[in-house]
């Protein structure tokens, strides 16, 4: 048997470390996916056992033509999504460079920036928005009064009241990718920065020469995982809208064909993302 070469075993060692996803998901995701789409076809009757109507597009045409709610809803999603990605692609970029400074406490504040990560997510995230934690803790965090607002009236203290909890989603959502953000700059070799400062680099151009291209293969994770999460966050209202079809109102045909949409919509969104990035990505022994 021939040796194997190096980019051969690479490969090897990464089917190796996918094959459990790779198993769970062929014997327990694609049944489902497929039966879904298959009921999306359909108008469900019954709930102990379904009695399939075949309507064709029906479905399909019914969320856009005549539900009210669906397409506000996906277009404010959209908005959303649009404006808190790059914010936590930004902000979790800023502290890990911080963070990857020779500090005292490093390591006690890479887990405090992680920590809203495991306390914070899911049922838990979604109840303290709805207590409205956004807004209070950073109006209190930040000392300011009450009174203040009463001299804003009332549009241009709903405005501030929008972007503090805005903020404090970002801040919350951001452990994740402070994580592989401080992966990729620790493996930047530090002999890259000394022979720059030999030449005379300043700090700003050293970032936009050597860290931004360096790491930009982990600006593509970030902005990958970044939009997946918040399209289907515990939160995310299309998400909840869509079970509330299919599990309140028991119109399961229904609810496949929007969950089927919105999946074809950040697909697409996704392949959009690698091709536009193709050109912009650095990867270190390839160029």
């Amino acid at each position: 048997m021939k040796r194997l070469g190096l980019e051969r075993r690479k490969m090897l060692a990464g089917y190796v470390y996918i094959a459990p996803w790779l198993v769970g998901f062929v014997l327990f995701m694609v049944y489902p996916l497929v039966y879904s789409l298959w009921i999306s076809f359909h108008d469900v009757e019954g709930v102990g056992s379904f009695r399939l109507k075949y309507v064709g597009f029906l479905n399909y045409k019914h969320a856009f033509v005549l539900d009210p709610q669906f397409v506000p809803l996906f277009f404010s999603v959209i908005q959303d999504t649009v404006i808190n990605t790059p914010l936590i692609i930004v902000f979790s970029l800023i502290i890990a460079i911080l963070l990857n400074r020779n500090m005292k406490g490093r390591a006690f504040f890479r887990a405090a920036f992680f920590l809203p990560v495991l306390i914070g997510s899911g049922m838990v995230l979604q109840q303290l928005l709805y207590a409205g934690v956004g807004q209070k803790t950073l109006v209190n965090g930040i000392g300011l009064p009450q009174s203040a607002f009463l001299y804003m009236g009332p549009t241009f203290s709903q405005m501030v009241f929008d972007l503090l909890s805005r903020l404090t989603l970002i801040f919350w959502k951001t452990g994740v990718q402070i994580l592989l953000f401080l992966a990729g700059l620790q493996g930047i070799s530090p002999s890259l920065y000394e022979s720059s400062k030999c030449d005379g680099a300043t700090e700003w151009e050293m970032f936009w020469k050597i860290t931004l291209p360096l790491i930009s293969p982990v600006i593509l994770l970030n902005l990958v995982y970044t939009l997946v999460d918040s399209f289907t966050d515990v939160t995310n209202r299309i998400m909840l809208y869509i079970r509330n079809v299919g599990f309140v109102k028991i119109e399961l045909g229904y609810a496949a064909a929007l969950g089927w949409m919105y999946f074809a919509f950040i697909f697409a969104l996704i392949v959009i993302v690698f091709a536009a990035s193709k050109r912009l990505i650095f990867y270190s022994g390839e160029r």
